[in-house]
């Protein structure tokens, strides 16, 4: 069954005389979810910016592939999810330093950008979820941050629920560890 506001966005997008305004109105609906989402993954804003652009033109090319075995927000959410691991991978790529180089620069745009908000233990945890693989990072902050039941991240990341269950347990572990030594 399709949520009746996605209902509505596709038959907009369908239309031509609509087609603007559906595209509008469906980024004005996912854009700021998504955008959490992406930002929690790559941390640096101008670069959430991209992705999330990104993850949108991708959405309005495919948006005749959706079949709606799950929720439009689903969708958008896996698309942005797939972005965002591509964009790290990418990033390792291009970069000429270590990852542990690449997380001190993250690490320093938490401390620098006033675009991050939180007080110091917020940014603690930041800086400890940074530290993370980045599929645990993003278990942990779908599950965590987003509030996402693990059946709709397993639709998101095509991952068992199991594997989900593990993955963030794992991810716990290892920021209490990392949290503990700090």
């Amino acid at each position: 069954m399709v949520p009746l506001i996605d209902a509505k966005l596709l038959e907009m997008i369908k239309t031509p005389e609509t087609r603007d305004k559906g595209y509008r109105v469906l980024i004005e609906t996912y854009q700021k979810r998504v955008y959490g989402l992406v930002r929690k993954m790559v941390i640096i804003h101008e670069d959430a910016d991209d992705v999330v652009q990104n993850t949108f033109i991708k959405a309005f090319k495919n948006i005749h592939k959706f079949n709606h075995k799950s929720s439009l927000f689903t969708w958008i959410y896996r698309i942005a999810v797939n972005e965002s691991l591509n964009f790290l991978e990418k990033k390792k790529r291009w970069t000429f330093f270590s990852m542990e180089d690449h997380h001190e620069v993250m690490e320093s745009y938490l401390d620098k950008s006033p675009l991050v908000d939180g007080d110091e233990i917020q940014r603690k945890l930041q800086k400890a979820i940074i530290r993370l693989p980045e599929k645990q990072r993003l278990v942990f902050n779908l599950r965590y941050f987003e509030e996402l039941p693990y059946e709709e991240i397993s639709k998101m990341t095509q991952t068992s629920v199991g594997g989900l269950k593990a993955s963030y347990h794992h991810a716990v572990k290892k920021l209490e560890e990392i949290l503990k030594e700090e």
